[in-house]
């Protein structure tokens, strides 16, 4: 691999001893103005990454002033997300990265594929759809992928090889990449460096707080289980059962717990049972649904849950609404209410004894 490979894939042994080499300290990469360029870089890998898509730039091998950019870029974004040190922003942060060095691998040659994941320690056969991996290597690289389609028992082995298309290869190596560089994140940072950084930590805490907000904002001020009409109920109690829903229904389900106040995290934690779960893809259809596209999508009204076959079991209250949140809303402002009268005749007793 060359300096233009380092450069896009700066997590490779080889891009590291390449940044030792130049004998660029991170005083210097964090303070010198000769690396103002690279600074803001880095801050718009990390800025790109809470927005969800991070993009890799056309570089030339010729082009030794912009590699060495994105090159030294990568280190000073991962001073970034260790001087922040928030969970979210550092496994979006790495996903991104993986995600960013997936869409070029999947384009790569095979002879480049083979060089790359040896620096993985895997080490694949050609085969004439794509390459063969011994078993222990693709378990090893497929155990984070959830989904059934990537399961060892709905692959058919070759006298202990996985055969897996250069796509499927590259989506296994984006795996490896997440790991490698989620390793060490956050990592310790100097006070110096760190009040040093703060001119490009700004920005980022305002974009992620405003991301955060915007995926997590809710109309409910509290999240009340026993309060979920029977539809979103009984989907619950099928997904932690393991029942695969129809997607319509796990549409229904997403958008209603999004709206009443649940987490992105929290859902996605809910559907770890399912038995197609892909944490990634799940992920990405959740944060979709809370808005990450710029539309916030709500829950589909009864009538529309009837059309799809997802009402179930309504009792009295579902007679008397005409949408999910009216259910949850009522149920809530009852709750609240008898709370109310409770302290008010606790108060009313307290009164008559004095």
């Amino acid at each position: 691999m060359d300096e233009k490979d380092f450069a896009l894939y700066p997590y490779i042994s080889g891009a590291s001893l390449h940044v030792k080499s130049l004998g660029i300290s991170l005083d210097r990469l964090v303070t010198s103005r000769a690396m103002d360029s690279a600074r803001v870089r880095g801050k718009e890998r990390v800025l790109q990454a809470i927005e969800g898509e991070l993009a890799k730039p056309n570089i030339s091998s010729s082009d030794e002033q912009k590699i060495l950019l994105e090159l030294l870029s990568y280190p000073f974004s991962r001073i970034l997300v260790s001087c922040i040190d928030d969970s979210f922003l550092t496994r979006r942060y790495c996903l991104a990265e993986a995600v960013a060095s997936y869409k070029l691998l999947k384009m790569q040659k095979h002879v480049f594929l083979l060089e790359y994941a040896s620096d993985f320690g895997v080490f694949p056969d050609e085969s004439e759809t794509g390459f063969k991996l011994h078993f222990t290597s693709y378990i090893r690289m497929a155990s984070s992928l959830k989904a059934i389609e990537w399961k060892l028992v709905n692959r058919k082995l070759d006298h202990g090889n996985v055969n897996v298309s250069r796509e499927e290869f590259a989506r296994l190596l984006q795996e490896l990449i997440k790991t490698r560089v989620e390793h060490n994140l956050p990592m310790p940072v100097p006070d110096e460096l760190a009040q040093a950084c703060e001119p490009y930590l700004k920005e980022i805490r305002e974009v992620l707080e405003e991301r955060k907000n915007t995926l997590g904002a809710s109309e409910f001020e509290s999240v009340e289980t026993d309060l979920f009409p029977p539809c979103v109920t009984h989907a619950i109690a099928n997904t932690q059962a393991g029942v695969n829903l129809a997607h319509s229904m796990r549409f229904a389900m997403t958008a209603f717990l999004l709206t009443i106040g649940m987490t992105v995290d929290e859902i996605i934690n809910m559907f770890g049972t399912s038995p197609d779960f892909d944490v990634e893809k799940a992920r990405y259809q959740v944060e979709h649904i809370a808005g990450s596209s710029g539309t916030h999508y709500k829950p589909p009204s009864c009538s529309t849950m009837q059309t799809y076959g997802n009402c179930y079991a309504p009792d009295e209250m579902c007679k008397k609404i005409s949408h999910p949140l009216n259910y949850y809303s009522r149920k809530l402002w009852f709750r609240k209410r008898d709370a109310q009268k409770q302290v008010e005749g606790n108060s009313s007793e307290k009164a008559s004894d004095e």
